[in-house]
């Protein structure tokens, strides 16, 4: 029972000191192209991408993978980081380095995916780079995500397909002017002269009363007409005698 104890104890003390790790999400990283020659002591700055899965920017945020950077590892493994700053470009860093003289396991610090092993850089002199540690499979499509400005292996031998661009913000038609309707105050609208149309109203409809008036006087007087006999009239007068 002791031993089983002993022994749980061990297993528990080594997974407690594992990395954390993302099943199946490794990463590489690629560097821009470097100097022919690099000298001691001499300011470089160097491009690299960090690349999951080898072909694309990682699937999380910044947050989330964690700091990147170049790190040197000498003879006796110990070592010097440099912290990456964030270009443009998805999965694109730069780095400032300042390197004494040696030869230096060039590493890529990667965040949560761990370090890269690049190459060994000799100074003065040059980088001398590894074979890749997960080599991007020939053939099959990858998807740009970059533009102008790619990594400097895209497409690794395989077909270049453009990543699905973002929906474009719905554009606004200008509105069109609408068309001023005319005034309709008595005082900005007017009849023919000039007159304001209140005061034409009251016009036409005394002028309408008018000639009615003076078609219902024609009639009557085409009444009285044809009611008096042709001719002159005769007054008859009766003079009577006395007795």
């Amino acid at each position: 029972m002791r031993r089983l104890l002993v022994a749980l104890a061990a297993v528990a003390a080594i997974l407690a000191w594992a990395p954390p790790a993302y099943a199946g999400n490794w990463a590489v990283t690629e560097l821009d192209p470097l100097p022919s020659r690099m000298e001691p002591g001499v300011a470089y700055t160097v491009g690299y991408w960090v690349l999951q899965h080898g072909t694309h920017p990682f699937d999380g945020t910044a947050a989330e993978l964690g700091t990147t950077g170049l790190r040197i590892v000498g003879e006796n493994d110990k070592g010097v980081t440099f912290a990456g700053t964030r270009l443009p470009e998805p999965a694109h860093y730069a780095v400032t380095i300042i390197l004494p003289p040696g030869v230096w396991r060039l590493q890529g610090v990667q965040g949560v995916f761990g370090t890269c092993e690049l190459g060994l850089l000799t100074v003065p002199g040059g980088l001398r780079p590894v074979p890749p540690e997960f080599p991007a499979a020939p053939g099959g499509e990858v998807k740009d995500y970059w533009g102008d400005a790619k990594p400097p292996g895209f497409p690794w031998s395989s077909t270049p397909v453009a990543a699905a661009p973002a929906t474009p913000a719905a554009t606004t038609a200008a509105p069109v002017p609408a068309t001023p309707a005319p005034a309709t105050s008595a005082k900005a609208s007017s009849a023919s002269g000039g007159v304001p149309y209140p005061l034409a109203a009251v016009l036409v409809l005394a002028a309408g009363a008018a000639a009615l008036l003076t078609r219902r006087g024609a009639g009557r007087r085409a009444e009285d007409d044809a009611a008096e006999p042709d001719g002159p009239a005769q007054d008859v007068i009766t003079i009577g005698r006395g007795s």
